[in-house]
């Protein structure tokens, strides 16, 4: 299998509640293969990261955010991984973007990405998940972002390089991404109940 070079920009959308929204896949040549990923996609002719990061969140939720509600990369990653028959050689940058209760409301999650299921996540809820989240780690990840006000220059944090495949990062994880999650109590506000938004 060939690999395929490509370079993307994914987005931490993060609620009111500090709770991140992920979208379900499946590999539908793997019976059971299933992942948990933030929005974003790849960069295509002409964009550069920011103007890719606003296009995909834009064609995921139908929100429309301006550049300045983006923060800066904190994260970059590398990743082999193969889907659907086709290997991919992945680079990968994460930005922040917070969005308000009346945003949150007014998305429409109904792109191909989000086929297999969406929800809003919280961080006690991404540590104790036995299901597969991209990427891996991410209920320790995630909280050290939550406490940002106002970023300053900082470098980003390089997640790693990995073999997806074999590094056993996107193998089949427990339970159906379409079934909701028993609901863990979250320890820093209450969030409303869990589940597809």
């Amino acid at each position: 299998m060939g690999l395929r070079k490509r370079w993307t920009s994914r987005v931490l959308l993060i609620d009111g509640y500090e709770r991140l929204l992920l979208f379900c896949g499946r590999d539908p040549r793997r019976d059971g293969a299933r992942w948990w990923f933030t929005v974003g996609g790849g960069v295509e002719d002409g964009e550069d990261y920011v103007r890719a990061a606003l296009r995909e969140v834009r064609e995921e939720t139908a929100l429309s955010l301006s550049a300045d509600r983006l923060g800066p990369v904190v994260w970059t990653r590398n990743t082999l991984f193969g889907v659907d028959g086709q290997g991919f050689d992945q680079y990968e940058e994460y930005r922040v973007a917070r969005v308000t209760a009346a945003e949150v409301a007014a998305m429409r999650v109904e792109t191909d990405e989000a086929r297999y299921g969406h929800r809003w996540w919280t961080v006690d809820e991404l540590a104790a998940t036995r299901e597969t989240v991209w990427p891996k780690g991410m209920g320790d990840l995630l909280p050290p972002l939550l406490g940002w006000q106002e970023p300053g220059p900082r470098p980003p944090l390089h997640l790693g390089d990995f073999d997806v495949d074999k590094d056993n990062e996107g193998g089949a994880g427990p339970g159906s991404c379409q079934s909701p999650h028993r609901p863990v109590q979250v320890s820093r506000r209450s969030a409303p109940g869990s589940g597809s938004a």
